[in-house]
């Protein structure tokens, strides 16, 4: 997930420095698809931790505290 908005702060800095419309739209495009990455991860990264809630495994394990 670090990459994306690594990638995403590097395009913002392209865009802000580039005026050719002809160069910032696909750069504009590849900005969005960064954003999108790292949401889809976010909600992978989410789902597989309430899996691993719901199963008592590493996230929280009741009986390692008694």
């Amino acid at each position: 997930m670090a990459a994306e908005q690594k990638a995403r702060t590097t395009y913002d800095n392209i865009l802000r420095l580039v005026k050719d419309y002809e160069v910032a739209d696909p750069i504009r495009f590849l900005r969005a698809r960064e954003i999108v990455h790292f949401q889809r991860f976010g909600e992978g990264l989410r789902m597989i931790s309430d899996q691993l809630d719901e199963k008592n495994y590493y996230a929280y394990n009741i009986e390692f505290d008694t």
